[in-house]
């Protein structure tokens, strides 16, 4: 049976960093490709990064239940797991490795219980964050400040994950989150 490898954390604690490692490790994983209202960036392409909706067709979705989770983030800006993504990947025998919010990681655990690992990534400090966010170049100030004020909010639900990683040091958390996905994926 295959199962279901869920990541969350605050923005820059290096989650997106480790799925893309993990993905590059063999384990029969396929990333779950999130839906979202907002305007491709930069190269993005539909169906790539995400499937790209309006705000009017996201809403249809969510009125014909076709979402496992989602969230409106700001006013029309939508992001969510399509049910039809996540079974598309099931159908195919592989593994489904999600990079979402917290809360919509735990509304995806309690789906789907036992088949799914929920793995909280934990910054080694609200100041290490920060220098990450800042060293990214890609925010300004105000988003920067708004951000590290999500992140206190999200480092509440950790405990609610089945493990949390701290990616205080990058090498010692992919091996963690490879010892951790194997283990899973093999049933020890």
């Amino acid at each position: 049976m295959a199962k279901l490898i869920i990541f969350s954390a605050p923005s820059g604690a290096g989650k997106s960093t480790l799925v893309r490692y993990l993905l590059t490790q063999g384990l029969n994983l396929q990333f779950s490709i999130s839906a979202t209202s907002r305007a491709p960036r930069g190269e993005e392409k539909d169906g790539r990064e995400y499937y790209f909706l309006s705000p009017a067709a996201f809403r249809e979705r969510i009125a014909r239940n076709e979402f496992l989770e989602y969230e409106e983030v700001y006013t029309d800006k939508f992001y969510g797991t399509l049910k039809s993504e996540v079974d598309r990947i099931l159908a195919s025998g592989r593994n489904v490795v999600f990079d979402v919010d917290c809360v919509g990681g735990l509304n995806i655990k309690k789906i789907y219980g036992d088949q799914a690992l929920s793995i909280f990534i934990m910054p080694p400090s609200v100041g290490v964050l920060r220098e990450r966010l800042e060293k990214r170049g890609t925010d300004t100030p105000e988003v920067i400040e708004n951000r590290l004020a999500k992140a206190g909010y999200e480092m509440s639900f950790a405990s609610q994950f089945d493990v949390t990683v701290c990616n205080d040091d990058y090498d010692r958390a992919k091996n963690e989150i490879l010892r951790l996905v194997t283990d899973f994926i093999n049933d020890k």
